[in-house]
């Protein structure tokens, strides 16, 4: 199995597939969008679904668990936009965005929102793969920094926690900074806890206590 075929897509289509035979611009919305998927197919990607934006978009995502979330639409379509970024905003998702409309002014508006790639005029087949591998790239490349931001406000909350507990120890107990360490260290060895989890539990009973 090749990357592509592995990488389960939802495709987020204009409101309306089998639009009214009258309405000239619905119909050129549907033709992009099956373009779009034809691409998708012979490029080897997986769709799973192909779904509208109305309020069941979060549920349907949520049950489907798609890699990848390919939206066409105009970008003045911010309704769409919404919706899809609502509906990954408790799971993220890498979000491409392939549009017609040449304005490129929502590009900035789209990015902070969410939107991994946002692609105009790029409905063609050989570009397909190359703008989706750099999508996904960028994608697991961000959700990395914002585990390396946690993971330092998460290391630097705990030190404080660690640092209000040692406080308390050498004031109730008249130890030194060092003492006060290793009596957290070793209450944490003893019990298999983290240091921090120590020092919370102990701030915890103080605060029961005061």
């Amino acid at each position: 199995m090749t990357p592509s075929q592995s990488l389960r897509i939802v495709v987020i289509a204009p409101d309306s597939l089998t639009p009214d035979v009258e309405d000239t611009h619905a119909l050129e919305l549907a033709e992009r969008s099956r373009q779009l998927r034809i691409s998708l197919l012979e490029n080897g990607y997986n769709i799973i679904a192909v779904l509208p934006t109305d309020t069941f978009l979060g549920e349907r995502i949520a049950q489907l668990q798609p890699d990848m979330i390919v939206v066409d639409a105009e970008s003045a379509a911010r309704d769409a936009l919404e919706h899809v970024v609502m509906a990954t905003r408790a799971e993220r998702r890498p979000i491409v965005l392939f549009t017609n409309d040449e304005d490129t002014t929502h590009v900035k508006d789209a990015v902070a929102a969410g939107v991994t790639a946002y692609i105009v005029a790029g409905l063609a087949p050989e570009r397909i793969r190359p703008i989706l591998d750099v999508a996904m790239a960028r994608f697991q490349h961000e959700q990395e920094l914002r585990r390396e931001l946690a993971d330092a406000r998460s290391e630097l909350q705990e030190r404080k926690v660690i640092d209000r507990a040692k406080g308390l120890l050498m004031q109730r107990q008249g130890l030194s900074e060092k003492e006060a360490y290793d009596k957290l260290r070793k209450t944490a060895m003893d019990r298999g806890l983290k240091l921090g989890d120590v020092a919370q539990r102990i701030l915890d009973v103080a605060d029961l206590l005061a």
